[in-house]
């Protein structure tokens, strides 16, 4: 019997296998222009679906962002032993009262997590490349003290790169101005917690002898003087709504919030003073005569239990929240609601220049993140009783450590910047 020497047998059968090979090359082919003709040149390494890990927490609630691709806004916090990208040691800019490591804080592990989106991953920002895609513009960060922490977290990133150059501050060093030389680009801090025209009248403690005269028909200049400048802006409102306010409108006094009938003013709420703020302020940065690429962020949770930052609450957790434990305040729920209805408002039929930062969800999930008694060197020393819930020290349980979950914020941030019709 001879043995058939070809390994391809009949011509017959050689015709057709070279066929197959012929279609399958070119569907290789055409796969491959389809993948590249679609992709998006980003300064950022490219977002990758993965699979959700369902034993670690979710965020509880989620937005809907015009996106088919990932809202990078519900996840989780996954453990991550790389840690945070600089230490209170590399980065000289971190206030002292978010410095927490250099104040005592015994433990650690809050540096060791980091935010992943449901549906896909979410690369740390690279700051070289987003340096130089900053170069010659002005970022400018317009808000409250949070605006604050979260723009010193940015500049302790960026300063692992290039050290950055204080140019001006206020007297109250509340405002403030960096440049990155090598790249002529402008940082800047705004003091504006109503966003508002706002009298506020406190101590170096935050304890008001006075109450607030807010203007809520008047933007407040010091930030919109500057607004021409700016190529960026990251505005945000938030938790000063809170607090005991006289509304004025239209030359008069319309009413208030938190006020107990004093003169025999009607109660607004926060509510409607916040909701009047956003409104102006929406309005102002969506005119399409103004240049600067808008990300408005949302409210951030704070994480007080069995009391207030001024009635001996504190947040003495040590590990992210799980799905079930998050839950966010009446306050807090109301404010973010009441953002989201506004900007969706900005976003119907416009071709508005902003885009939702919505960091409300992974802060939730990360009581674990903030100063609590760690505000100050040493909170406890010389005392016995170790057990902070029955020490009368006061605690930070809204503003952020630095390093600390905050970092997450920016990876978010430049994400939205330099892709935002992704997310818009």
């Amino acid at each position: 019997m001879k043995i058939e020497s070809n390994p391809f047998g009949s011509s017959h059968q050689r015709n057709q296998i070279f066929l197959k090979f012929v279609a399958f090359f070119l569907l290789i082919g055409l796969t491959y222009r389809f993948l590249i003709t679609e992709s998006t040149v980003s300064p950022i390494p490219a977002l990758q679906t993965s699979p959700v890990d369902p034993s670690v927490a979710q965020a509880p609630f989620s937005v809907l962002v015009v996106s088919t691709k990932c809202d990078i806004f519900t996840g989780n916090w996954i453990p991550d032993a790389s840690g945070p990208v600089y230490t209170n040691v590399t980065c000289r800019h971190i206030q002292d009262h978010q410095n927490c490591l250099k104040n005592g804080r015994p433990d650690v592990n809050y540096l060791l997590w980091k935010w992943k989106p449901r549906d896909c991953d979410l690369p740390r920002f690279n700051p070289e490349q987003f340096l130089d895609k900053m170069r010659n513009k002005w970022l400018a960060f317009i808000g409250d003290s949070i605006s604050r922490n979260h723009v010193q977290s940015l500049i302790c990133i960026l300063s692992q790169v290039e050290e950055v150059e204080e140019i001006y501050h206020d007297k109250e060093y509340r405002s403030k101005i960096w440049r990155f030389p090598l790249h002529n680009f402008t940082l800047s801090v705004i003091w504006s917690p109503f966003l508002l025209k706002a009298e506020t009248f406190e101590n170096v403690e935050g304890v008001s002898y006075s109450d607030i005269q807010l203007h809520l028909d008047k933007l407040d200049d010091k930030w919109t003087d500057q607004y021409i400048n700016f190529d960026y802006v990251v505005i945000s409102g938030g938790k000063w709504f809170l607090k005991t306010s006289i509304f004025h409108e239209n030359n008069t006094v319309s009413g208030c919030h938190y006020c107990q009938g004093k003169n025999n003013l009607t109660e607004l709420g926060y509510g409607y003073s916040y909701r009047k703020a956003l409104r102006l302020v929406l309005d102002f940065v969506a005119d399409p005569k103004r240049k600067a690429q808008v990300l408005f962020r949302t409210t951030t949770p704070d994480h007080f239990e069995n009391g207030e930052w001024n009635t001996g609450g504190y947040c003495n957790r040590t590990m992210p929240f799980k799905e079930s434990e998050g839950e966010i305040s009446s306050e807090d729920e109301t404010m973010r609601d009441i953002e989201l209805d506004e900007f969706r408002k900005t976003q119907e039929g416009s071709n508005a220049n902003i885009t939702l930062l919505d960091t409300t969800s992974m802060s939730l999930l990360r009581p674990d993140g903030h100063p609590g008694p760690y505000r100050y060197p040493n909170p406890f020393a010389g005392l016995k009783n170790k057990d902070q819930s029955k020490i009368q020290v006061q605690n930070d349980c809204l503003h952020w450590c630095l390093p600390g979950p905050i970092d997450s914020w920016n990876d978010l941030m430049v994400e939205v910047m330099l892709n935002r019709e992704l997310y818009r």
